[in-house]
């Protein structure tokens, strides 16, 4: 039986719970996070296989890392897994509409679709699903909630980056 390890890592959004199997990142949760309900009890907390995780979401609230370099490995559909792999082709600090998302995967009728596979996304900010919005420009659903992919959407924008660095020098 395979293990699954968990932990917490602080962040201007509240406290993030990562897992991974032990080679892979396969979650990273924001508090209050839908449909996730914490930690299977099976699981063993450890520091061990998140310590480049630590490290770049620290850079990347730092305002100092854009682009994550960590192997992910995302339990889905096919179409779901499609959809996440387009996600990370999203530039930092730019927003597309849910209908350039479904063209980029090569499926333009469907907008909705791929909403509810974004909506499942099971890592967040590594997989930029914050970085999706409405046909009109709105913040629509997000796992997080939409107060978080708001300020996520700033962040990037640049908006908050000094806050961040206040944020990091104290806790770190």
């Amino acid at each position: 039986m395979a293990i699954n390890y968990y932990t917490t890592i602080e962040s201007p959004l509240g406290p993030l719970v990562a897992l991974s199997d032990g080679s892979f990142l396969t979650g990273l949760y924001l508090p209050q996070h839908k449909g996730w309900n914490g930690p299977d009890k099976a699981w063993v907390r450890s520091e061990a296989p998140f310590s480049a995780v630590r490290d770049q979401l620290a850079e990347y609230f730092a305002g100092s890392r854009q682009e994550f370099d960590i192997s992910l490995s995302s339990e889905g559909t096919s179409f779901q897994r499609q959809v996440w792999r387009e996600l990370q082709r999203i530039p930092f600090g730019t927003t597309i509409t849910y209908a350039e998302l479904a063209r980029r995967i090569g499926q333009p009728g469907a907008s909705r679709a791929v909403g509810n596979a974004n909506g499942r996304n099971p890592i967040s900010i590594l997989v930029p699903c914050h970085r999706v919005v409405g046909a009109d420009g709105r913040l629509t659903g997000y796992a997080g909630g939409v107060e978080k992919k708001r300020w996520l959407l700033a962040f990037e924008r640049g908006e908050q980056v000094a806050a961040q660095r206040e944020f990091f020098t104290a806790t770190t």
